[in-house]
């Protein structure tokens, strides 16, 4: 046992920091296995890989459609905020999309009293749910699981 750790513990590199005010993060790769690739949705939108609309032109407020233009599978996680087309939403789950694809997400409602278009698609937004009120709609994405409905959330 202690000769594979070692050997797996051999391959490990690591990367350059990722540095927030005072804090770094400091990843660790392995030449081992690099995992899978993927574009994270800030950059899959800002490339322009990524095209986030209404389901319909008259869309559905718990909906949209996300379409991968790219080579790459793109990560959408969970709480991450989109702004834009008739309301902006938060994401209800984390999804991996795969490349040249096109599927329906799940989203929540973070916007009262809009439905109408203010850009016909979505765009990254820097926000993220609390952590307090991703558990509350977590919860009732399961309860939800739970009785056979969907990833939706109230």
């Amino acid at each position: 046992m202690e000769r594979t750790v070692n050997f797996y513990l051999r391959g490990m590199e690591l990367a350059e920091p990722q540095v927030y005010e005072a804090m770094a993060l400091f990843p660790l790769k392995s030449k081992l296995n690099p995992g899978p690739e993927y574009l994270t949705l800030s950059e899959a939108l800002d490339t322009r890989m990524l095209e986030i609309t209404e389901v319909s032109p008259t869309g559905s407020v718990p909906e949209l459609r996300a379409t991968n233009k790219g080579k790459k599978a793109v990560l959408l996680l969970d709480g991450e905020e989109l702004v834009g087309a008739k309301q902006n939403r938060v994401l209800n789950t984390t999804i991996m999309i795969g490349p040249n694809s096109s599927v329906i997400i799940p989203v929540s409602c973070v916007e009262r009293s809009r439905w109408h278009g203010t850009s016909p698609r979505m765009e990254r937004s820097e926000n993220v749910m609390h952590f307090s009120l991703r558990s509350k709609k977590m919860a009732r994405v399961h309860q939800n699981l739970e009785q056979g409905e969907r990833f939706r959330a109230d």
